[in-house]
């Protein structure tokens, strides 16, 4: 291969592709990690097809360093990077989070897309602020409490049963939990300032444990199994509630959320038009999904022609009718 540089290309180059004769058996070729700039503030090296992290000693001013889609085994070669802010691994074939522990200011760390199992080896990051571990394999929320300025949280799509191990967090603004395993809402009584909480594609039955959550601004909870909408008493700064594909039949304890202007409600159990009433108190509700509920249907399980026109005269401020605008 040439020597060339990548899109996006802030001081660093690939050249050298390295195959043992293990990887040349598999023929996996990896690309040697090469510098051309030591005195780099941002490298950015996605998807150069880079094995291992080395020959960083001289880039001690580099402050974000990416490395996204590559074919990265272990976190290595970063000990003299000191003053790292920004720190991406996404989609490489990482398994332990290991070797962070002189990067003592980095602020932003995603590491999602690899194959991690546990969440271990922060311990020293205590000026994280984003942290960002999606689509890995962990099946425990652990060892994260120290992390007391984290604003951001993104654990969706792993294995996790449990909303646990984050009591401290008392910083957080956003919690993504989707596409896991978890049952109930709960440990979030601390969370008092967190104003994105997502728990979409899970296995919930009821809204509850929320009554601390009195910033809360966007709500995902669509795709579990929920039955009733209740539980946001003290929630009356929403703007986007997100109940879609759910079990729900009736629309209720929702006219206090007055400034909602996001409800998605669709793929539900709704079978009366008077549920709709309910929303007639919210005059800031912009859009509203109501598609695939009985509602939707007419006898013959098609749309029914008169949906959207019964909509709009019940609200008729609303701009947009599912995906599309009112008017």
């Amino acid at each position: 291969m040439s020597n060339q540089k990548p899109n996006g290309h802030h001081g660093g180059q690939f050249l050298s592709p390295e195959t043992s004769e293990a990887e040349e058996d598999s023929e996996e070729i990896f690309n040697e990690l090469i510098i051309e700039d030591p005195d780099a503030i941002d490298i950015d090296l996605n998807h150069c097809r880079i094995g291992k992290i080395k020959n960083l000693e001289t880039t001690t001013q580099v402050e974000t360093l990416c490395l996204r889609q590559n074919l990265i085994t272990k976190i290595e070669g970063l000990s003299t990077l000191i003053h790292l802010r920004e720190l991406d691994l996404y989609d490489n074939q990482i398994t332990e989070i290991v070797s962070l522990e002189c990067l003592v200011n980095l602020e932003h760390l995603d590491l999602s897309y690899n194959r991690i199992k546990k969440i271990d080896g922060l311990g020293p990051l205590i000026n994280l602020r984003k942290l960002f571990l999606v689509n890995n394999k962990i099946g425990k929320i652990e060892n994260l409490n120290h992390l007391v300025n984290l604003e951001m949280l993104e654990l969706g799509d792993n294995r996790i049963r449990v909303i646990e191990g984050i009591s401290n967090l008392v910083n957080l603004r956003s919690l993504y939990l989707g596409k896991n395993k978890i049952t109930k809402l709960q440990g979030l009584n601390t969370l008092t300032r967190l104003s994105c909480l997502s728990v979409q594609s899970n296995r919930l039955l009821k809204i509850e444990g929320l009554e601390n959550l009195t910033e809360l601004d966007e709500l995902y909870l669509s795709h579990n199994g929920i039955e009733k909408i209740e539980g946001l008493d003290s929630c009356t700064k929403l703007g986007t509630l997100d109940l879609a594909g759910n079990r729900i039949k009736k629309i209720e304890n929702v006219s206090h959320l007055e400034e909602l202007a996001e409800f998605w409600f669709n793929d539900n159990a709704v079978e009366s038009w008077d549920e709709v009433q309910a929303l007639t108190k919210l005059k800031k509700l912009e859009t509203v999904y109501l598609e695939r509920n009985p509602i939707y249907f007419d006898s013959d399980k098609q749309m029914d022609p008169s949906y959207r026109r019964k909509i709009m005269l019940t609200l008729p401020w609303v701009r947009q009718i599912d995906a599309t605008l009112a008017r």
